[in-house]
Formats: structure tokens, sequence, C-alpha cells
């Protein structure tokens, strides 16, 4: 099987899937796997909140849906959070969605969890990368298949694509739904010159126990599986369906340029002490934590 259809099985398997089991994967606490923005609690929804209220651009909040996709926990990042939206709905991994009317549909590491394929340049060509079972083993094979048009004609000897077609189709499922609003979506990625020119053994990697590693094979269904997504495929997509404009910003500067002013209430707040609340907004906020590790894609469709 090539790589994505390993991936599918690997996280989505409503039996033995990482994603499908019930277990907490996500946070600080003992047997999770990794931390991600919405593992600073409230402060995160906060924060959201007051930045798509100034994306909205003057439009009454009240009008649209928060619609959360692919959220980790039940309630999502709006939960105990006083927001000025009509209201809030949360879809968990692998449930049916359905958009319509004015909405902000917001995603936090939803489209790097989509199954990717794989590609090394060996012998003068693009060749794909699979899975096969021997043995009760997994082996990282090569496989027939036609190179899609995507790849650069040229490259250096073993040099790796991990491909997210998948996270770009999501768009198009997403955006092609009746509704209108704001799009923002969290996550981390490269442009395609970055993924074809500076990362030459890919960026595919796996998570457990907080510790990342390039053994994807390894304890399947019990690790998380995840590659840089391909921001220039997400903005082409959008603007198919006519958002126009899409934004790719680090997120310190999204939210410091959008939430500002909540930002500095906080910082106001605790100034004089050391509390959960100015950590989290640190670890939010500083380069060298979150704040360049994750980006943000923001677009407006109007009606």
């Amino acid at each position: 099987m090539n790589f994505a259809q390993f991936m599918e099985l690997a996280l989505y398997h409503p039996e033995v899937g990482y994603y499908t089991r019930p277990r907490i994967r996500v946070g600080y606490g003992e047997k999770t796997d990794f931390f991600t923005s919405s593992s600073s609690g409230k402060i995160f929804g906060e924060l959201i909140a007051a930045a798509c209220l100034k994306l909205l651009a003057g439009a009454d909040p009240r009008n649209f849906e928060f619609v959360e996709l692919g959220a980790e926990t039940e309630h999502g990042i709006l939960a105990g959070v006083s927001h000025p939206f009509r209201s809030a709905r949360t879809v968990r991994f692998g449930e049916p969605w359905s958009l319509s009317g004015s909405c902000v549909v917001f995603s936090n590491e939803l489209f790097d969890a989509q199954p990717f394929r794989r590609f090394t340049y060996r012998r003068g060509g693009w060749r794909e990368l699979g899975v096969e079972l021997r043995l009760q083993d997994l082996f990282e094979v090569e496989i027939n298949s036609t190179p899609p048009a995507d790849l650069p004609i040229e490259a250096t000897e073993d040099y790796r694509i991990d491909a997210p077609f998948a996270a770009a189709d999501l768009v198009d499922s997403i955006s092609s739904d009746h509704w209108t609003g704001l799009f923002v979506a969290c996550d981390y990625g490269k442009s395609w010159s970055e993924i074809v020119h500076d990362t030459p053994g890919g960026t595919a990697r796996a998570y457990f126990n907080h510790t990342q590693s390039n053994r994807l094979l390894e304890q399947a269904g019990n690790k998380d599986l995840t590659c840089h997504i391909c921001w220039d495929w997400l903005s082409d997509r959008l603007r198919r369906h006519r958002f126009p404009i899409p934004i790719l910003e680090s997120q310190e500067a999204f939210l410091v340029r959008h939430a500002g002013e909540t930002i500095a209430a906080i910082s106001s707040e605790e100034a004089l002490r050391m509390s959960q609340r100015k950590l989290a907004l640190m670890q939010l906020l500083h380069p060298s934590h979150l704040g360049q590790k994750f980006q943000v894609l923001h677009a407006f469709r109007a009606p």
C-alpha cells in the first residue's frame, strides 16, 4: 500500500487508529505525546475569539457561528470563554460536518493530521514509497505508480518529498459547503519551494511520549504521524473557492496584530506575578516556543 493508505489505517482505523481510540494524546501529562496551542488553556480561545472578531472587520459577530473542525477536546477552544458569536460548535476528529450561512471556521492542527504520500528521487526519477508487511514486520518499499505532476523535474539522489495532497483536498471539502465568512487554520507548514529544495530528508515525523523520531512504521496506531503541510497548496485551493486574499502569518504575528488589545489587557492583569496565564501567553507568543513554530492561514469569503 502507499504511505497515505498506511496512515489512514494507523491514524483512523475505527478500532486501532491513533486518533480513534479513547485516550488523551495532547497535553503535558503522563502518557501524552505532544502539546499544542490549545494545551495552553482558555487563554488561547480568548485570543482566537478576539482575533476573529477583528478580522470580521465590522460585521456583526452575532450573525456568525463559530465552528471548530477537528477539535481534540469535546467542547473545543471556546469552552468557558466569553465570545461574541451567535453560537459555537465543535466537530471532533472523524465526525461529519455541515456548514451553512455565516461562519467562522477554525482549526488547530487539523491539516497536518491528514495522510500524505512519500516520494524519493532515485536513478533519475521519482519513486513512490509505500509500506509492505513481511513476517509481521513493516518495511518501507518502492511501489509502482505514476509520479504526480506537482513534483519537480529533477532533484538530488535520495531527496524525499512528503506530499500532503489530502490536506489540500480537505480545503476543497471545507470550502465547497454553502457558507460564507472567515477561514482560520493554525498549523505548521512550509512553502512548496522549501519542501522541494530545503528538506532533503522529507518532513514526516512520528511523535510518542513527547519524543520526535523518523521511525514512522514502529508501533503503528500508537504514534502520531505528521508532516509539514504546503501553505501554497492550501492558499491556492482557497482562491479557487472565492477566498480572494489568503494571508499567512506566524502565530506570534497573527495574535499580536489581531488580538493585541486582549494581549495587553492580560499582560497588565498579570504584570506583578508569574501566573499560569502569563506563562501560557509567553508560550503562545515567544518565537522560540509556539510563536514561530506555528503559522496561521486566514481568509474571508463575502456573501
